[in-house]
């Protein structure tokens, strides 16, 4: 079922967004935010600005608040603002919009047949035809050849298969065989919350007239990386070539290793060509429009995949490699060249928000463009670039900036409904002095109609990863708004291991998962427990991953709070080392692979399991069947140790998720549970 809204203009859409920061009056007048607003919340991603730059296509998704059923429909708004409307939509998702170079035609992935397909339609959303039905569909990345004739997308395939015929067969076999035993001849056999123990990623190419698909990856290995999907593929200039990502260190190997490799290979098929040689991974190659450089973002050590992300370019003549820019200390996320290749825009995190920078492509200093919340996306045109942004107080919207700098204008408002009748407390980005006198910023979000004569109970909020951050973003799954809306004021620090702080920052918690970063939450804790307006003695924590280790840790060296969550939470570091699906991650951070004398200490030192038996804090663990990077026995453990010792304790299965609570319905009934936890305990 496709939802339907009326369309706004654009000076309606800048208005309805400048009414987020309207006058207290305004605000007393909207009502506190619900698990209900988040989950409907229309959500809007990946903008595609077309090759003549007058329209924008993006990615609309909404939800049944009955069923919870989410549908993706591609949806467009002309790139200098009017009215958005629906291009290609039905009771099927369709994503990953793709415009042709002379923007006659638009190639996107659809369910509509059944398994995800590539489709490709006319500029204004009819004629859709199909192009591919291959045997285990296909899935995104998607990217037209410069001459408008191919398509390239990634496809699963069986490896020993040379054909879709045989992957259909061995697709069949294995569906109608009544033993469902799974037989491992490799690691990193599983990955987030999917079994891959005997099919690979390979990149297709399909000729639009004739719908020939032509694997030009073959072979037991993934190309791209299971990590590394969203960033993995380009064609030359000429059209001759694809430029991909692959590790292609060996079977088993593939777990501990993070060297993933841009390669090239002609369009046809045929012997791949590796273009970079570094041991940590390369990622997203992007030709330059004469097609003489080859520009890849690239992290300097392997087996780190939280290393900074640097912008490389490769001489295709000389194979010589030189860097963009070394400094600032920013890491490169999206990036995309100009019509004209002279420039290089790209998104990078600093201080808790993420911004849009551009750089000269032949290397120079980089110039912030546009201020963050949360930018991704951009798509650069003749005088603008567009983008998508967020922040804590608002869901992604389309925006717009000029090439110069200046204010940015929303060209969407899919969310206006929300924005006018729920009120938000704009977020305080607020700093104290941590371990070894660091500056640790840590956001505070004041409930609804707040009243600073009053009290309130704290939530502190531990993001994971560990190298993460809790920026100015908005988050369809730990929202800090909407747990201010629960009149309690929240914490949201950015301790060491955080991102967009500085590289050092982020390498100063590997191997130091208990030191230095819990100096710098209890510096937060301290501090906002001293605040006129909290309560401090109605606290509680919560985390994920790695903020579910931390609140695990935390429990263990202190009773001060009335109440704890913990999500997905690494608790017994030695058993979490050989379980979870990517080596290199444990082995990296806790100094080596678990018989190391290194890796024994850091177990002995920070693990959480061996502190539980302090734990007397009520806790409300959350552990998911389907999690195979922090796997369902780390929360089984712990919950087990709590009602051993008497400690009130609860646990949530979920058998159908992952590392995250995604499904709608599911999402519902854990914020349910979390929040009737918490005020349980801190009424």
């Amino acid at each position: 079922m496709t939802v339907r809204r009326l369309a706004l203009h654009g000076a309606a859409v800048t208005a309805i967004v400048g009414a987020l920061a309207a006058e207290p009056g305004a605000q007393a007048d909207r009502r506190a935010m619900t698990t209900e607003d988040l989950l409907v919340a229309v959500r809007i991603a990946d903008p595609q600005l077309s090759p003549d730059g007058r329209t924008v296509a993006f990615v609309r998704t909404t939800t049944d608040p009955a069923s919870g059923r989410r549908n993706a429909d591609l949806w467009s708004v002309p790139a200098d603002g009017g009215a958005a409307k629906e291009l290609i939509g039905g009771d099927k998702s369709e994503n990953t919009p793709r415009w042709s170079p002379d923007g006659r035609q638009l190639a996107f992935i659809s369910t509509r047949d059944g398994a995800a397909q590539v489709f490709v339609a006319d500029a204004g959303g009819g004629g859709v035809h199909k192009i591919t039905d291959l045997a285990i569909g296909v899935q995104p990345p998607l990217i037209f050849s410069r001459d408008g004739a191919k398509v390239a997308f990634v496809s699963d395939v069986y490896p020993e298969c040379t054909d879709d015929a045989c992957n259909k067969r061995r697709k069949e076999e294995i569906e109608k065989n009544p033993v469902k035993m799974r037989r491992l001849t490799r690691l990193l056999y599983r990955h987030w919350d999917e079994w891959r123990e005997n099919v690979r990623h390979h990149v297709m190419v399909a000729d639009l007239q004739s719908t020939r698909v032509v694997d030009v990856t073959p072979g037991d290995f993934d190309s791209p990386p299971g990590q590394q999907e969203d960033a993995a593929i380009a064609f030359s200039a000429d059209g001759r070539e694809i430029a991909f990502v692959s590790n292609r260190d060996g079977n088993d190997r593939e777990a501990w290793s993070t060297n993933n490799d841009v390669w090239t290979v002609p369009v046809t098929g045929g012997t791949a060509k590796k273009i970079t040689a570094g041991p940590g991974a390369d990622v997203q190659p992007v030709f330059s429009a004469d097609g003489r450089t080859l520009f890849v973002r690239a992290q300097r050590r392997g087996g780190f995949e939280s290393d900074r992300w640097y912008l490389d370019a490769y001489d295709r003549t000389t194979g010589q490699k030189r860097t963009v820019f070394e400094a600032p200390d920013l890491s490169v996320s999206d990036f995309a060249l100009s019509k004209d290749g002279t420039s290089i825009w790209f998104t990078a995190a600093d201080q808790g928000r993420d911004h849009l920078y551009v750089v000269p492509s032949a290397g120079g200093s980089p110039k912030r463009i546009a201020e963050g919340g949360a930018i991704s996306g951009p798509q650069p045109g003749d005088g603008f670039v567009v983008f998508s942004k967020s922040s804590l107080t608002a869901p992604p919207e389309v925006f717009r900036v000029a090439s110069a700098g200046g204010a940015d204008k929303a060209l969407t408002a899919e969310n206006a409904k929300l924005t006018r009748e729920v009120t938000f407390t704009p977020p305080e980005s607020r700093s104290v002095k941590g371990g070894a006198g660091a500056t640790v910023q840590y956001w505070l979000l004041k409930p609804p109609n707040f009243d600073a004569s009053r009290k309130y109970p704290v939530i502190f909020l531990i993001h994971g990863g560990p190298q993460g951050a809790w920026g100015d973003a908005w988050s369809t799954r730990w929202n800090p708004a909407l747990w201010a809306a629960q009149g309690w004021v929240v914490a949201a620090p950015n301790p060491r291991g955080s991102t967009g702080f500085g590289q050092k920052f982020v390498d100063d918690i590997s191997t130091d998962w208990g030191g230095k970063v819990m100096t710098d939450i209890d510096a937060v804790v301290n501090e906002v427990a001293k605040l006129p307006f909290t309560d401090s003695t109605r606290m509680g924590i919560a985390g994920a991953s790695y903020g579910g280790y931390a609140v695990n840790w935390i429990l263990g060296h202190t009773n001060r709070f009335k109440a704890a969550v913990t999500h997905d939470g690494v608790f017994n570091l030695e058993s979490m080392s050989l379980s979870t699906e990517e080596l290199w991650f444990t082995e990296w951070e806790f100094g080596g692979p678990p018989w190391t004398s290194k890796a024994r200490e850091q177990f002995l030192q920070w693990s959480p399991h061996l502190f539980a038996q302090n734990i007397k804090t009520p806790t409300l663990i959350i552990t998911n069947e389907l999690d195979f990077r922090v796997p369902v026995d780390q929360g089984l453990q712990m919950f087990t140790v709590l009602r051993r010792n008497g400690v009130p304790a609860e646990a949530l299965v979920f058998p159908d998720e992952g590392h995250w609570v995604l499904g709608a319905n599911n999402s519902r009934a854990w914020h349910e549970a979390v929040f009737g936890w918490l005020n349980k305990y801190l009424k």
